[in-house]
């Protein structure tokens, strides 16, 4: 009888609980109503299974429980009709589990050909986005066009690539009411793009374009996430879409960036950061250009807060423990070399999970020019003389 007792208020309190939970999912924001309507159909269906499942267990523990006197039940080693009933009714039900995901799905997969073109680039940990420009396409791209100046790998050579439209920051603006495909890559691991609200999300598979479309309903501006574990810095993988009336959109969209402007803009700047001193401030904002470009901003802060490793404020010019005990002067020698070979020292209380970034001496020296300027005070004013020579 216990048993039975139990059973019946872990129905009761499931049921309960899911009456009166504040976890819902978010309000909608697109189109796909339907992703919801299948949700709740599969809710529902595994949960009246789970109920009648239960219940049934609690009725065979009491109807069938021990009594003396009472003789034991014939052994009956198959029913057949029973298997027939049980077949049966496991076949509709997956059967109604899976049939509105096929239909949703292949509506999820058909884009309308009217779609605006969205491109989302996933790298640890940190988002891109790329719009066609005024010819309505994409330019080609290839792993080998890949840096830290190009991170599409848009191929220099291909007149289509020349006006797309790069996204600085990780911020994207979409116009409310019109359609939208999302294409997806990823340059290292397993990513996915998922803003709650719009409900639609793929996994981002490296080597392959994920794409999915959606048209955005409710005009906000919405948190986008990773959904899957792409590392340690998977957390701070964020970013935001803001959805917006045509002419707040169409006034965004004209001050981006193309990437031809950009190509020249980059090449301009890298002369004039190559002529300034090593601590001048044209090789410090290439620097930060830098350290956002290669995703050194999830793992590393420069606020003096603490995440996956040391905060550049004040790191520079400060003695460094080691996990092994030992200290080490943080200067530029330090810098370069542990850039270079992060698993050959492990700063003690932090992961030794940094990976290894493929940078030129020139990327490296105004990487580390930037993260001189953000050292302790001492070391600060020391950069600044030395910049003023």
């Amino acid at each position: 009888m216990t048993i039975a007792v139990v059973l019946l208020l872990i129905v009761v309190a499931s049921v309960a609980f899911h009456a009166v939970n504040p976890w819902w999912t978010t309000p909608l924001a697109s189109n796909w109503q339907r992703m919801d309507d299948t949700l709740t159909i599969t809710l529902l269906i595994t949960g009246l299974f789970f109920v009648v499942i239960n219940l049934f267990l609690a009725y065979t523990v009491v109807r069938f429980r021990h009594r003396e006197g009472r003789r034991v039940a014939p052994h009956a080693p198959e029913s057949r009709t029973l298997e027939r009933w049980l077949i049966g009714g496991t076949t509709v039900g997956i059967m109604a589990l899976l049939a509105p995901g096929l239909v949703v799905y292949a509506n999820y997969v058909r884009t309308p050909h009217d779609a605006r073109v969205l491109e989302v680039l996933g790298q640890q940990w940190q988002w891109r986005f790329r719009l066609p420009g005024a010819d309505g396409k994409l330019g080609a791209t290839d792993a080998r066009f890949v840096s830290a100046a190009n991170p599409f790998g848009l191929d220099p050579a291909d007149a289509a690539g020349l006006d797309d439209l790069l996204v600085p920051g990780d911020e994207v603006h979409l116009p409310i009411g019109q359609p939208v495909l999302v294409l997806m890559r990823s340059h290292d691991v397993l990513h996915d793009f998922f803003v709650p609200p719009i409900r639609a999300r793929m996994n981002i598979v490296p080597g392959q374009v994920s794409r999915f479309w959606f048209t955005p309903t409710v005009a906000g501006r919405y948190e986008a996430l990773c959904a899957q574990l792409c590392g340690v810095g998977h957390p701070n993988m964020r970013g935001f879409v803001v959805v917006e009336d045509a002419a707040a959109y169409d006034a965004w969209r004209t001050a981006l960036p193309t990437f031809g402007a950009m190509q020249l803009a980059q090449a301009a700047k890298a002369a004039q950061a190559a002529q300034a001193p090593a601590g001048g401030g044209g090789r410090v904002d290439q620097g930060r250009a830098l350290a956002d470009a290669k995703g050194c901003v999830a793992c590393h802060t420069i606020d003096g807060s603490t995440r996956v490793g040391p905060t550049w404020k004040g790191l520079y010019g400060k003695n460094e423990s080691m996990a092994d005990g030992s200290t080490a002067l943080v200067d530029e020698a330090y810098l370069r070399s542990f850039i270079r070979d992060p698993q050959a020292r492990h700063v003690k209380g932090f992961p030794p999970v940094m990976p290894k970034i493929d940078l030129s001496d020139e990327e490296l020296a105004a990487l580390v020019a930037y993260i001189q300027s953000l050292g302790s005070p001492p070391a600060q004013a020391a950069t600044e003389q030395k910049a003023a020579r």
